[in-house]
């Protein structure tokens, strides 16, 4: 081999030793720079906390509600045929009594008044029998079946007055009439809705609220409300509450008195109401974000001693950004707001930052 060759093959050699051995060095820095196993390495969980600790409370609810008329009604007939009388102005207010509609009731009339002829005759006739009866002219028995007569007579006038009584509507209460579906002539039955009749005088609000509040919402707490179109807030007393909690829903369905209605508002609107309820003083509070959601228990995970343990925690009153805590954590204990994916039980935690306010 020449001399040329074998400077050439010289090079090519220290070329790829030096490439393996910078190589080299890139691999050993690269493990010096990992921690130890059990100090920080593949294993450990890097996370931010929040130390637990006790906080003031304030125990506002917000919720959802509906407006209410004090009293409703959907008019309809109790009996059916031709409307013959038809006073229902929309949107008037009426007197509580007042004609509204009349069911054509001339046959019942007719037999009315047949009766009313028949009780004279029967009345004239007792009243003849009673004087012969003195002398005794007649025997008991005629006398009674005379007076079994009239008596029958009136008890048929007076189950005719009530049927003419069920041809007519009239207003139960005093209120604001609604839009007429029917017109002067048509023919009506039982179902048919010829209008609604509200009483405004007084609105109520229906709201729902999750049943952990049933212990301390009462009658005459107060509410602030909102209505959609309305700059002004309105105040609403607590009247009733429903004394059992939806299964379905879970809610609690409880009713309040608006204490300053204007004439706009309208029953069936929208309300966000809030509710001021007693501040606890000593709660225990976390973040939202430690929260790890399953369908069975309510859990969070803590550092104790360097690693993760997961607590099955009872949770009470929720705030936008932050959970109550009513018994599983103490005061103290350090809860994991991030890496929940990651973190299993037992696994080595290193708290990169820990807060001590839930706002942190």
């Amino acid at each position: 081999m020449s001399k040329g060759k074998l400077v050439f093959v010289a090079l090519i050699l220290s070329t790829v030793v030096g490439l393996g051995y910078v190589k080299y060095k890139k691999v050993q820095e690269a493990k010096a720079k990992m921690p130890m196993p059990g100090k920080g390495g593949p294993q450990t969980l890097m996370a931010s906390g929040y130390v637990v600790q006790y906080s003031v409370l304030s125990n506002d609810l917000d919720a959802n509600g509906t407006i209410l008329a004090q009293d409703v009604v959907q008019l309809q007939p109790e009996v059916s045929g031709r409307v013959t009388y038809l006073k229902i102005d929309e949107g008037a207010f009426v007197q509580k009594g007042t004609l509204l509609l009349k069911v054509n009731d001339a046959e019942l009339q007719a037999q009315i008044q047949k009766l009313k002829a028949q009780k004279v005759i029967a009345t004239a006739n007792k009243e003849r029998l009673a004087e012969l009866l003195k002398i005794n002219g007649v025997s008991k028995s005629e006398y009674d079946a005379a007076e079994n007569q009239l008596n029958n007579i009136v008890a048929d006038i007076q189950l005719l007055e009530v049927q003419i009584e069920k041809t007519s509507i009239r207003a139960p209460f005093s209120g604001k009439l609604g839009l007429r579906n029917i017109s002067l002539g048509a023919y009506v039955t039982p179902a048919t809705v010829v209008a609604s009749l509200q009483n405004t005088a007084q609105l109520k609000i229906d709201v729902t609220m999750p049943e952990k509040y049933a212990s301390v919402v009462f009658p005459g707490n107060m509410m602030a409300c909102k209505v959609a179109g309305f700059d002004q807030v309105f105040s609403a007393k607590i009247i009733a509450i429903e004394p059992n909690i939806d299964e379905k829903t879970r809610n609690l369905k409880v009713r309040a008195v608006i204490l300053n209605p204007v004439a706009k508002l309208l029953p069936g609107a929208y309300v966000k109401v809030s509710l001021k309820l007693n501040a606890t003083p000593q709660a225990l509070m976390i973040p939202g974000s430690a929260i790890i959601p399953d369908d069975k228990a309510t859990k969070v995970v803590i550092s104790e001693n360097g690693k993760a343990k997961f607590v099955f925690i009872e949770t009470g009153v929720r705030t936008s950004g932050e959970v109550q805590v009513t018994s599983g954590l103490k005061v103290g204990d350090t809860v994991l707001t991030s890496g929940l994916l990651q973190v299993k039980p037992d696994m080595d935690v290193k708290i990169t930052q820990v807060a001590k306010t839930s706002n942190q």
